[in-house]
């Protein structure tokens, strides 16, 4: 008798681990395309992947669906380990009715959302799916809402990531938008509201999948996916490598490393990188590298809003997140895009117990017709209100330019960061030298023989009096001016001074953050 049930049991296993079968499954590969159950094992460390609702079939019974079961129906969900910790998988099989959202796959959805939250654990989401069931109408449509609850519940409980690694069409697009890190796969994957088709029968544009959602188009232009990824692999790679920085969830602290490269390091070369003329370019992320662990530095979205640079990085093996204006690109100006792209990266790292380090070189904020009519003033509100909201340890070097009002929403003391220090290049000031000194001696300038050696004294007059890194010093608006090869022991000396900070905002629902 044991023997029957066991071989029953073993065909309803590989009737669900078939998937839609094996010319569909041909044609995913044809696709360059793994399949959903290939993915998960990749993902997870060998063998450890549990299977929940392995068997779970549809239950419609319209337009003939009730001949077409498949055990599991196209969604594979479970838990298993990413480098011996917990996270919870879902994966849509697109062999399997192309892998469409139905109102049972989305209770196997659901149901390992609620318990990640329960036990605190990542939630990662591999998407592959032609979109809800039409066959389902409006069940198929309650399912998705189901899981948004779940996104928006789970948000800043426990980290949540989604890869796009085919279609992500219609309402399918929200859950991944709700998460943390959405990263799609070039050539093979792509997220719209709606498809070209409808595009071009509303409006007469023509634009092609690939430029209307692809991966570039949502890495560079839209700024909706974090990563771009050139294959399935490197894609799933990825998402180990995201793991390794954050913690498993909002109770836990960020997995720390043992750390080989020397705390005291000094780097002579950190003296010479910023350029002595404050209208020089130079590229922020060679600062970074060489303070960070071993110069490795795991940047975000770094086709998006390239006037900003945010990532992980690690200081004596443990986790930071950095935001750093970037010279090289838009002179570091803060504009509607970066203001977006740095207040989401500040408050993920504030959900989940990583101090933020921040490099300060910025002119101000983008000014233009199209900045304001587009709403820079509510969008860069966003950036300070992240920053100001942030009770983790929070850590400023000014190595430049911190003009106007930028300089108040980039990590300034005035918004409780706890250390700030600034290069003896730092200026600090309303506004630069030579605009400042274009009004202020106006007069002087107008009636001078020699306008140009009179400017350019009340310039160094200006930068000294107002601009220079000593008199904010002397306010205490910076705690120290430091020469700038020493920028690492001071970070590190400062993350562990601030390892056990204690600060809460006051009690309420939650704020109303200017969105």
């Amino acid at each position: 008798m044991i023997d029957n049930k066991l071989q029953l049991l073993n065909e309803k296993n590989a009737a669900a681990e078939a998937g839609g079968g094996a010319e569909r499954i041909e044609r995913q590969h044809a696709e360059g395309k793994m399949t959903a159950r290939e993915r998960v094992e990749f993902l997870l460390d060998d063998g450890t992947f549990e299977e929940f609702d392995k068997l779970k079939t549809h239950r419609c019974s319209d337009f003939g669906m009730d001949a077409l079961q498949y055990p599991g129906d196209g969604f594979i969900t479970g838990h298993g380990l990413i480098d011996g910790r917990d996270v919870f998988v879902f994966a849509q099989d697109f062999t399997v009715f192309g892998g469409s959202l139905s109102e049972t796959n989305a209770q196997k959805v659901c149901k390992i959302m609620d318990l990640a939250m329960k036990v605190g654990a990542p939630v990662i989401g591999l998407n592959d799916s032609g979109g809800a069931r039409i066959q389902e109408g409006v069940a198929s449509l309650g399912g998705y809402a189901d899981i948004f609850l779940r996104n928006t519940l789970a948000s800043g409980v426990v980290p949540q990531i989604s890869a796009i690694m085919g279609p992500c069409a219609g309402g399918a697009v929200y859950s991944p938008a709700i998460t943390d890190f959405t990263i799609m796969v070039k050539s093979s994957s792509y997220m719209f509201i709606t498809g070209p088709e409808v595009i071009r029968t509303v409006t007469h544009q023509e634009v092609t999948k690939e430029q209307l959602g692809g991966a570039m188009t949502h890495n560079a232009t839209s700024g909706v996916a974090h990563f771009a990824t050139e294959n399935d692999e490197e894609c799933l790679r990825l998402i180990r490598e995201l793991l390794s920085f954050i913690p498993s969830n909002n109770m836990d602290d960020p997995p720390r490393i043992a750390c080989s490269d020397p705390v005291d390091r000094a780097d002579e070369a950190l003296n010479s990188i910023v350029p002595a003329e404050s209208n020089q370019p130079y590229d922020i992320r060679k600062i970074i590298g060489a303070v960070v662990d071993d110069g490795y530095f795991f940047e975000i979205q770094e086709h998006f809003a390239r006037n900003i640079v945010i990532g992980f990085a690690r200081l004596d093996g443990r986790p930071v997140g950095i935001v750093a204006n970037q010279p090289a690109y838009l002179a570091g100006v803060l504009d509607i895009d970066a203001s977006v792209k740095g207040a989401r990266f500040v408050r993920f790292c504030d959900c989940f117990n990583i101090p933020i380090i921040t490099f300060e070189d910025v002119p101000g904020f983008l000014p233009g017709v199209n900045q304001e009519y587009g709403g820079i003033i509510r969008h860069g509100a966003k950036l300070l209100y992240a920053y100001a909201e942030a009770t983790v340890p929070k850590i400023t070097v000014v190595t430049r330019k911190a003009y106007g009002g930028a300089y108040c929403v980039m990590g300034s003391k005035h918004i409780r960061t706890d250390v700030n220090f600034a290069y003896p290049t730092a200026e600090i000031a309303v506004m630069g030298a030579e605009g400042a000194v274009g009004i202020l001696y106006r007069r002087d300038l107008s009636g001078a023989l020699d306008q140009a050696s009179v400017r350019r004294a009340r310039i160094d007059e200006y930068r000294d009096k107002f601009a220079s890194p000593y008199v904010a010093a002397e306010r205490g608006y910076i705690d120290e001016v430091i020469e700038p090869r020493l920028t690492r022991p001071k970070l590190i000396r400062a993350l562990r001074l601030l390892e056990n900070k204690r600060e809460t905002n006051p009690p309420r629902k939650h704020g109303n953050i200017p969105l």
